[in-house]
C-alpha cells in the first residue's frame, strides 16, 4: 500500500505517527521528546561508549525499530534497493552538521514538531531557523547542487545497518555491556517492547509516505507542493490534542522539564544549520534512517554522522543545557548554549554554504 499517492492516505500516516509518539509520551518517555531522532541517537550513542556524559546513555528501541520497520515494509513491498557512492564523506559530514545543529536547539525537526505541540515558544522560534535553512537549501538545488548519483550495489551492503540494529538490540536485552544512565533524560524511558514495537510503526508508516520534515518545507518552496506537509500537519494536531487532553500543554518559554532553553538566536541558528544540512543530504534524520533502513548506504553513512556528532558535542561541550530547577534552592535556572556550541554552529553554517556551492551537477557546471 502505498500511503503517498494521496493527501487522505498521507494525513492517515500523520495520525498514526502521532498516535504512536503519544503512546510513548504517555508510557515514560521525556517530557515533550515522545519522540526524537536527534536525542535518542545522542543516547545509543552514549550507550555504546562514544561519549561518557552518563545521563544520555541508553539504546533507543525506537531508533532501532525505524530501521528495521523500514527494512521489512521495503522488503516486503519490492522497494528495497542497495545503493551507495554518493559522495559518503560530504554526507559524514552533513550527519554531523545536522547533529551539531539538533543539539545546540535540543531536539531534531521531529522533536521541534512536538515541542511546538505542547505550547513550547522556543520551538516556534526554531521553526524560522529551520525554514529558513531549507530555503537556503532548495536555493542551492535550484543552482544545480548535486553530491551525484547513487549506484547498485550489492543486496547485502544496504542490509548492514539493519543488521548492526539487530545486533544493538541483542547486546542491550541479553548483555549487560552497553552503558544505560541512572539518572537524567536516558533514565526515563517506555517500556522496552512498546518503544521497539513503536519503532516498527513508525518505521514502517514513514517508508510508505515518503515522511521528511525537510522535505515538506522544500517541496512548498521548490513546487508549491503541500502533500509532505500533510503527514506533518496530522502529526502535529494529534500531538497537540493528546498534549491538552493530559495537561501537558504549557504556553510558554522557561518552562523547566522540557529540556530546551530560551537563546532564541541559537534556537534559530541550530535549527538554520540542521534545515540546510538536512536539504543537502535529501533528508531530514528521520529520512535519513529510512532510507538507511531500505538499503541507502549514502544514508547510513549519514547515520554515521549522527552518532559521530552526537559523540562530538558531548566529548567537547557543545551541546546546550536546558532549563531547569535547582534541587536544592527550587530557583529556576535558564538554559544556555555553550560558548564551544556556538563556534561549531557558525562553522557548521560555513561548511554547508561551501558544501552547497562547490558541489554541481555537470550540466550546472557548464552553463
Amino acid at each position: 500500500m502505498n500511503l503517498s499517492d494521496s493527501k487522505k492516505k498521507l494525513a492517515i500516516a500523520g495520525v498514526i505517527c502521532g498516535l504512536v509518539a503519544a503512546c510513548l509520551a504517555f508510557f515514560g518517555n521525556p517530557a515533550n521528546m515522545a519522540f526524537c531522532i536527534a536525542c535518542f541517537v545522542r543516547d545509543m550513542a552514549g550507550s555504546l561508549g562514544m561519549h561518557q556524559a552518563e545521563v544520555v546513555q541508553y539504546a533507543r528501541p525506537e531508533i532501532i525499530g525505524l530501521v528495521l520497520g523500514a527494512f521489512i515494509i521495503s522488503v516486503a513491498t519490492k522497494e528495497y534497493r542497495s545503493t551507495a557512492g554518493s559522495s559518503p564523506m560530504i554526507r559524514f559530514v552533513l550527519g554531523m552538521i545536522i547533529m551539531i545543529g539538533s543539539l545546540i536547539f535540543l531536539g531534531c525537526p521531529l522533536r521541534m514538531i512536538i515541542r511546538m505541540s505542547a505550547g513550547d515558544l522556543n520551538a516556534w522560534v526554531a521553526l524560522i531557523g529551520f525554514v529558513l535553512g531549507v530555503s537556503t537549501g532548495a536555493f542551492a538545488l535550484k543552482k544545480g547542487f548535486s553530491l551525484g548519483r547513487s549506484h547498485e550495489t550489492n543486496k547485502t551492503s544496504g542490509a548492514v545497518l539493519p543488521v548492526i540494529m539487530v545486533g544493538i538490540l541483542i547486546l542491550a536485552t541479553c548483555t549487560s555491556l552497553l552503558k544505560a544512565s541512572e539518572a537524567g533524560p536516558g533514565s526515563i524511558h517506555a517500556p522496552l517492547i512498546l518503544s521497539l514495537v513503536g519503532g516498527l510503526i513508525f518505521g514502517a508508516v514513514a517508508q510508505k509516505s515518503r515522511m521528511c520534515f525537510a522535505g515538506s518545507i522544500r517541496d512548498i518552496v521548490l513546487m508549491k507542493n503541500f502533500d509532505l506537509f500533510t503527514v506533518i500537519g496530522s502529526l502535529f494536531v494529534v500531538m497537540l490534542i493528546f498534549n491538552v487532553a493530559t495537561g501537558r500543554f504549557v504556553l510558554g518559554f522557561n518552562t523547566p522539564g522540557i529540556i530546551a532553553h530560551s537563546q532564541h538566536l541559537w534556537n534559530i541558528l541550530g535549527m538554520y544549520a540542521v534545515g540546510f544540512a538536512a536539504v543537502l543530504a535529501g533528508g531530514c534524520p528521520l529520512r535519513q534512517l529510512i532510507l538507511a533502513g531500505q538499503g541507502s548506504s549514502d544514508a547510513a553513512v549519514t547515520v554515521l554522522g549522527l552518532f559521530f556528532g552526537a559523540a562530538l558535542c558531548h566529548n567537547f561541550g557543545l551541546a546546550s543545557s536546558g532549563t531547569s530547577l535547582n534541587p536544592e534552592t527550587k530557583e529556576l535556572v535558564a538554559g544556555a548554549v555553550t560558548t564551544n556550541g556556538k563556534v561549531a554552529c557558525i562553522i557548521c553554517i560555513i561548511v554547508c554554504f561551501v558544501i552547497a556551492f562547490t558541489n554541481k551537477r555537470e550540466t550546472a557546471k557548464t552553463k
